[in-house]
């Protein structure tokens, strides 16, 4: 077996093999920090040379910027649905958007605990150009949606007041709301989304 696969019993697509190094350093990120953990040991838990792992990422702050495009990913994916909807479609479609969306978090919860446990780290990728750029995307993409006249200002402002809310309320469950469940805290976010957008009879 080549050694730039991981061992496996099973072929995987092409691309495959960065994505399994990216899940293997977000569990050691959060398990023991971006700081205390090593190419060397991404690329022993892949059962890899540390070689083959420099042909997908030459440094671990690329592994840690691409941990932070996966979030512009979720983003982006919302943002995607509502292209090419007018204002009533939107309307209509934006609770069951953002009842996806609110699935997508929890099934990404890994991705906001390790911004959580290395905020320091993270916040050295401002400079980062490509950063930049994927950032002020998603950021204008939203803000033009945000001030679509055609939308009335209410409907805009619950949309903004909802995203919101999946955001700080499920990257703090856990902590902020003490022992509470993950997905309780979900159950919640759900129902007050739901108070936001009334279903019309």
């Amino acid at each position: 077996m080549s050694q730039t696969e991981p061992t496996t019993s099973t072929r995987r697509p092409r691309g495959a093999t960065r994505e399994l190094i990216l899940d293997v350093a977000l569990e050691l990120f959060n398990d023991q920090g971006y700081e205390k953990t090593s190419l060397r040991e991404i690329a022993d838990r892949l059962g890899v040379t540390k070689a083959a792992l420099y042909y997908h990422f030459e440094r671990k702050e690329d592994i840690l910027l691409e941990l932070h495009l996966r979030l512009h990913d979720l983003g982006g994916d919302l943002l995607d649905q509502l292209d090419g909807l007018d204002e009533h479609a939107i309307v209509a479609a934006w609770p069951g958007l953002i009842d996806q969306f609110i699935d997508k978090v929890l099934a990404n919860r890994d991705l906001f605990l390790v911004h959580q446990r290395n905020e320091q780290a993270f916040r050295q990728l401002t400079d980062n150009e490509r950063h930049r750029a994927e950032n002020d995307d998603i950021e204008q993409r939203f803000r033009r949606f945000l001030a679509n006249p055609s939308i009335p200002l209410a409907q805009r402002v619950r949309m903004a007041c909802s995203v919101g809310a999946v955001f700080s309320a499920l990257m703090g469950a856990g902590g902020m709301f003490g022992d509470v469940s993950v997905d309780e805290v979900a159950t919640l976010v759900r129902s007050a989304i739901g108070d936001l957008f009334p279903a019309r009879s």
